[in-house]
């Protein structure tokens, strides 16, 4: 499940511009969500959205059709190698880094990609870290996660791995550094790489 409560700095308040933003690539649901500013995004040369294009007017949205147009290739012939994708997704984050805050998060249906910059904290500054992790094994039978509105009751065993701005609960979340991509499968960190 992806979620995005969006503070809306660009684009009105309607539902093309609500994230996250969900395309088809290789035969797969791609979602994109991203929190930051990424002011001139559509003036960058070295970030076209050609083939995946905005439905809606911000550049969130742009980030994603452009993050998309460079992973294209690589789902040509089925679901490409972890390593390959990362690539690519490193690549595309040092780049919109310089731009403006740049903390998104991107799932293909094999894997999640949770991308960590800097975000504006409670004092107004735009400081790292922009993103939180928490992996939480639920044992079969509980509650689930101590999240008002959530609920991951189960009746099996169950990995969950939790991605948000800030922490959500008292649990001991754990900062996306600035730069660094922690790589998520099935409720678990499976890689956690700065580039």
């Amino acid at each position: 499940m992806l979620a995005h409560i969006r503070r809306a700095t660009r684009g009105p308040r309607m539902l093309r511009n609500t994230q996250p933003f969900a395309r088809e690539l290789g035969g797969r649901v791609h979602l994109f969500k991203h929190n930051g500013m990424l002011p001139k995004i559509e003036d960058d040369a070295s970030l076209p959205a050609r083939r995946f294009r905005r439905v809606g007017d911000t550049d969130s949205e742009h980030a994603c059709c452009a993050l998309l147009d460079r992973l294209a290739p690589l789902w040509e012939h089925g679901v490409p190698s972890l390593e390959d994708r990362l690539a690519v997704i490193a690549q595309f984050a040092r780049e919109v880094r310089v731009l403006g805050p740049a903390n998104f998060i991107y799932t293909d249906g094999d894997a999640t990609f949770a991308h960590g910059h800097r975000r504006k904290d409670d004092t107004g500054q735009i400081r790292p870290p922009g993103l939180h992790v928490l992996c939480r094994s639920c044992a079969a039978g509980s509650e689930g996660l101590p999240l008002a509105g959530i609920s991951t009751a189960r009746e099996e065993q169950q990995e969950v791995a939790l991605v948000a701005s800030v922490p959500l609960s008292r649990e001991r979340w754990e900062p996306v550094t600035e730069g660094e991509i922690v790589v998520l499968r099935e409720g678990r960190v499976v890689r956690r790489v700065r580039r």
